[in-house]
Formats: structure tokens, C-alpha cells, sequence
């Protein structure tokens, strides 16, 4: 686990993941050093394993992490915490046994962190009243990056992102694209519900040209289009009807879930799948430069890499 590498390198945690080879991608030309569990220059598992590093680096961008997985048991809940808040204590370990800090890290965080089901233009001001295990995993490792920073005089950068677009998407739009795909997806509602979403691609060209400054910020593609629009953007690129269930049948089964609670649907769901949820990135557009596309123009030609 040792590398050489002059102070001009570029350091990405959980570079194999799937934001992970969009920064790559990014990176191209440049000098850069890999950090994740397979494949890289130091193959690394953060929630076990204080990294050696020889020699240091201007930026390091910290994108491992774990997400897109229920949890199902205390120990998989536990799992959030090792790889999200010790994962991130490692790395810091590992960096202050560099002669030279990084002059900046960024932290790829998300907007679980603010724990609502719906809201309209969510800025950085809100609470962080996330409450599920990587919710709160995140606002831990948020705290512990800027009291780090703070301490060793070293910019620290968070990112929040929504739904991230990209090929072979994880969570919920890689879900719903193997639906649509497999033709067993149905629309809640009328799909009117608007969700805040970005392209990975957009995100890392950012990255990779951000300016040396310390902050938190949402980052969307400005669109926030909505449920329908994306549904039916990626049902035209896959040649596949959407079908729908009329909302009275929803509401109706969502009664009904209320009252025996097995159901996999109750009304709280039914109002948090048809509620919008937008967060606002004006902040990073008027203080660090953020410009992004809508993703809704760029979805066909994701599904068709």
C-alpha cells in the first residue's frame, strides 16, 4: 500500500464506485491515484484499514462510501458507520502521516442528511434531521471532516447530491430503469411529483476544475423534473409503455395499509411517493461556479451507453 507520487496527485477514495469512474473519466491526463477495494493503487478497505501513504497529495476526493441499501438487521445498520464515519477517520489517519496535507478534500454527501419526504427548494440552511443509518452516518462524517479541516488548517468541501443519473444508475433510478425495462412498472399517481436529480458526469467535471474553497452545498441539475417526465424519457428510450394505477385505487390501498401494517403500502408512503422534493443549488451556483445540463435531455443516450 505505498505509492509515490508528487505533490501535484489527486487522491479518490472509492474510485471503482459508480461516481467513482465518472471522476476518473475526468481525471483522464492527469496525475492521479486510486484508492478503493479492488483494482487500484491501493486497494483499501477504509472501515477496517488505516491507509500508508508515501507522499502526498493536493486534493483528495472522498467519494467511498456505502448507500442504496436497506438496512435489515443492527448489523448491516452497523455498516453505515464503519464505512461511512470510521472509513472516514481512517483516511484522515492516513493523511496525517504525510509530511504535506492535502490542500483540500471533498466529500461527496447527500441530501438524505436533511431527513424530509418532501419540500420544495431544500437549501443548505435547512436542519439535518436525517434519521436512518446512512442519514446519519453522513451528518457524522459531515462533522468530522470540518473539525478535521478546522484543526489542520485544510479546505473541506461537501457536496450534497440527490439522485445521481448515469450509466447503470444505483438506487432508486437504477431500480426504476429494470422495471421500465422488464415492463413490470407502474406509475403512482399521476407522476406530477418533482425530484431533484443531477448527472454524474456534470458532477465530476466540477470536481475536477472546483476552486480551493471550504463550504457545503447542493448540487442539482436545476430542472427538477418531474416523476412522468423521467419515466417517460427513459420508457421512449426503451420502447416501453408506462402503465399507471389510477391514485382513488392508491388511496384506497393505502387505507387499507394503514390498518394492517404488513401492507407494502400505507398513506405516509403514498404521500412521500407523490410529493415533490426539490433542493436549491443557487448557493453553488452563485459562490463556487456550479453549471449543470437538465437531465431529462440526456437520460436516452445514458440508457443507450
Amino acid at each position: 500500500m505505498l505509492f509515490n507520487e508528487r505533490y501535484t496527485s489527486t487522491l479518490i477514495t472509492g474510485a471503482n464506485g459508480f461516481l467513482g469512474r465518472y471522476l476518473r473519466a475526468a481525471y483522464t491526463g492527469r496525475r492521479l491515484v486510486t484508492l478503493g477495494l479492488s483494482g487500484c493503487d491501493f486497494n483499501v478497505d477504509l472501515s477496517q484499514v488505516v491507509p500508508k501513504f508515501n507522499g502526498p497529495f493536493l486534493k483528495v476526493i472522498h467519494a467511498a462510501g456505502l448507500a442504496h441499501v436497506l438496512p435489515r438487521s443492527r448489523e448491516s445498520a452497523q455498516k453505515f458507520y464503519d464505512v461511512n464515519v470510521t472509513g472516514t477517520y481512517n483516511l484522515f489517519k492516513g493523511l496525517e502521516g504525510l509530511a504535506k496535507l492535502p490542500e483540500i478534500i471533498i466529500f461527496i454527501s447527500t441530501v438524505a442528511v436533511y431527513g424530509l419526504d418532501k419540500g420544495e427548494n431544500i437549501d443548505e440552511s435547512t436542519s439535518l434531521n436525517g434519521n436512518t443509518p446512512y442519514a446519519l452516518s453522513k451528518i457524522r462524517a459531515e462533522e468530522l471532516l470540518r473539525e478535521w479541516g478546522k484543526k489542520n488548517n485544510v479546505s473541506i468541501l461537501i457536496l450534497r447530491l440527490p439522485l445521481i443519473a448515469g450509466t447503470n444508475p444505483p438506487g432508486n433510478l437504477g431500480a426504476m430503469i429494470r422495471a421500465i425495462r422488464r415492463g413490470y412498472y407502474l406509475r403512482i399517481g399521476d407522476g406530477c411529483a418533482r425530484k431533484s436529480i443531477v448527472l454524474a458526469e456534470d458532477v465530476a467535471r466540477f470536481i475536477a476544475s472546483c476552486p480551493n474553497i471550504s463550504g457545503t452545498f447542493n448540487l442539482t441539475d436545476g430542472y427538477h423534473p418531474s416523476v412522468r417526465e423521467i419515466e417517460t424519457a427513459i420508457g421512449s428510450a426503451l420502447h416501453k409503455k408506462i402503465r399507471h394505477i389510477p391514485f382513488p385505487i392508491l388511496r384506497m390501498a393505502a387505507r387499507l395499509g394503514d390498518i394492517f401494517p404488513p401492507s407494502p403500502l400505507n398513506s405516509m408512503k403514498l404521500n412521500k411517493l407523490t410529493s415533490s422534493l426539490t433542493f436549491s443549488d443557487t448557493r453553488a451556483r452563485s459562490e463556487i461556479g456550479w453549471q449543470s445540463r437538465p437531465v431529462i435531455e440526456y437520460l436516452e443516450s445514458l440508457l443507450k451507453e
